[in-house]
């Protein structure tokens, strides 16, 4: 009697046999040795893949935590008379979590098998080298900085803003926890341009690396906390690197409503003039600064502008949703 054998599946240690560990790295025998004490390869990825996500997240709001609630610091606040009360990071925190678990959890949870079908290595070890892990992180920032410009744009589009966007927009004043506080639908649709700028590049280069995604995801992690922080300091980003966007670009949009629509850069905005009312915003400031004010007139005056900006912001937020501008409510 005829038998067909079944398919044998490799283990772990399967995988790992032809590697030479003498060769690796302690980082890279830490990675191999998860894949083997997890023993699947899908769950391995799933988990430390969330994780990541998660520990990167909410350690990154931790010193933005701390920093709002040292009145030292207001003097780099953007909007000094909003600070977040512990109330509402602790609301922002359970949205979040929600968010996390209902909609970025199973995205993550099921990136290992579309990872492997377009190729990319997983559990293989050793890590690609930096020289070319830079490049393709650099192409991941370009790729998903203009995604999400015109994803943003199409946000602010009257049904998918009333039914999704909307809220996002709940602080006009956004802090470091607010950078996922979001519908789940927005979760996916603006997470679409995280994750398929490496899926595009594996596809047709075929030798990316995980790692490398994950160095990618921990930068832009980093980069959407610190844009919702609310603070510019004389140290930040964009003042190093001039089409770097930063808080300071990304505030004005949380403000106002209107303009700023792009991520990690500048060049978006500029190219396609969605900043005039940011960069004449930023010239009143400029000549308000020149005028040599005291401390209470200057005071005053960034009041009386933030205030003006804002409720401009609201008249076009009225106007995206429909509604009349008086039955607005807008949490400070």
């Amino acid at each position: 009697m005829n038998s067909t054998a079944a398919p044998v599946h490799p283990t772990m240690e399967m995988l790992y046999a032809n590697t030479d560990f003498s060769q690796l790295s302690w980082l890279e025998m830490q990675w191999v040795n998860w894949y083997l004490w997890i023993g699947n390869p899908v769950v391995a990825t799933g988990l430390m893949s969330f994780l990541l996500h998660e520990i990167v997240y909410f350690g990154r709001c931790i010193p933005w935590i701390i920093i709002d609630a040292i009145p030292y610091f207001r003097k780099w606040k953007l909007q000094p008379s909003k600070v977040p009360s512990a109330e509402q990071q602790w609301e922002c925190t359970k949205r979040v979590l929600l968010t996390h678990f209902m909609a970025e959890l199973p995205m993550i949870w099921f990136f290992h098998p579309m990872a492997e079908a377009f190729d990319m290595a997983t559990w293989q070890v050793p890590f690609p080298s930096w020289r070319k892990q830079l490049p393709q992180v650099a192409f991941f920032f370009v790729f998903e900085d203009m995604f999400h410009f015109f994803a943003h744009q199409a946000l602010h589009w009257g049904p998918l803003y009333k039914h999704i966007h909307k809220i996002h927009h709940k602080y006009s004043a956004p802090f470091g926890l607010a950078a996922e506080y979001a519908h789940p639908a927005e979760v996916v649709i603006l997470g679409t341009g995280t994750i398929a700028g490496p899926l595009l590049y594996c596809w047709f280069r075929h030798d990316l690396h995980i790692f490398t995604v994950y160095i990618w995801i921990t930068l832009r992690l980093f980069q959407a906390v610190d844009a919702h922080s609310g603070y510019d300091f004389p140290w930040s980003l964009q003042r190093i690197v001039p089409f770097w966007s930063g808080a300071e670009h990304h505030d004005f949009h949380h403000m106002s409503f209107v303009n700023n629509f792009s991520t990690s850069f500048r060049w978006c905005d500029r190219l396609f003039g969605t900043d005039k009312k940011y960069q004449e915003y930023r010239a009143r400031i400029q000549k308000m600064k020149a005028l040599n004010l005291s401390k209470e007139e200057y005071e005053k005056m960034e009041r009386k502008m933030i205030a003006e900006a804002e409720q401009e912001g609201l008249r076009a937020e009225a106007e995206v949703e429909g509604y009349a501008l008086g039955a607005k409510e807008k949490t400070a």
